[in-house]
């Protein structure tokens, strides 16, 4: 097979490399020689060419230092040539791995403390071998760089409050980075953000600021709708004399109602007027 049909059978989800014919006169030798060695030693020989892989595992096996036709082998049970075959087991379960705090300066110039946690499986075995030389070790590497990154595009309201949107965003980038290596990012989660103690100071100082003043604007409406009902209720009163005497029984019924001790009894005005017009006449 020529170099970029072969590059081609590794890029697939199912590789088909095949190794037929591309042993060489000293591959044939030592692959007959293997044979009759596993003969000769058979059936203790069994214990080295049989080999077991579990329900969530992948073998990929290379015979020479060629990758073997048939992509990864298992699970269950499997046959390799001594002393031709090598192979590497792959596990292909959710790996979850924590992203390192990461200092990120976003857009509107404010230095925070970011990390996350990422969940990624392996979903090809062949290439995840094949194509990276430490898949697991390049997945982290690239998902503390792609944190980095798509934070710096961000402002801090935008970081605070759309975390589920930065983690889709994170999540395609990884999962299109990382699927030449046979890597399924299956899930971003931003963790957790640290800010600066000066800044959480300078944010506490302007939110109880905005607090106060929305109070002060409460309470104030709240005065005007008061006195405005309070002057509807003494124009409704003056239109009736008597209206006054009922709200002073009312009163009183009420503060009878508490058990108070002390009963003041406001005297109406219109009873002094006759005293206070003899007190004139007298002057």
């Amino acid at each position: 097979m020529s170099g970029k049909g072969r590059a081609g059978a590794i890029h697939d989800d199912q590789v088909t490399t095949d190794d037929g014919g591309s042993l060489g006169c000293c591959g044939y030798i030592l692959a007959a020689l293997s044979v009759c060695l596993i003969a000769i030693t058979f059936p203790v020989s069994l214990c080295l060419c049989i080999k077991v892989v579990q329900e969530y595992e992948r073998a990929v096996i290379f015979r020479l230092g060629r990758l073997l036709s048939g992509g990864a082998k298992g699970p269950g049970l499997f046959f390799i040539i001594p002393c031709m075959d090598s192979y590497t087991k792959v596990d292909l379960r959710t790996v979850s791995f924590d992203v390192p705090p990461q200092e990120v300066l976003t857009r509107d110039s404010v230095t925070v403390a970011v990390d996350a946690v990422v969940y990624y499986r392996v979903q090809n075995a062949t290439m995840s071998i094949t194509n990276v030389e430490d898949a697991n070790r390049s997945t982290r590497l690239l998902a503390a760089t792609t944190l980095r990154n798509v934070l710096g595009t961000k402002n801090l309201s935008e970081i605070l409050s759309d975390r589920e949107a930065i983690s889709h965003l994170m999540q395609s980038s990884l999962d299109e980075a990382t699927d030449p290596w046979g890597v399924k990012v299956e899930r971003v989660e931003v963790k957790d953000v640290r800010l600066p103690v000066q800044l959480q100071r300078a944010m506490a100082a302007e939110a109880e600021a905005s607090r106060e003043a929305r109070a002060k604007v409460i309470a104030a409406e709240g005065e005007q709708k008061a006195s405005r009902a309070l002057k509807e209720a003494a124009d409704v009163i003056s239109e009736s004399p008597a209206a006054l005497q009922l709200r002073y029984l009312q009163t009183l019924n009420s503060i009878s109602a508490e058990k108070n001790s002390t009963i003041i009894f406001p005297l109406p005005m219109d009873l002094l007027q006759g005293f206070i017009k003899k007190s004139s006449e007298r002057l």
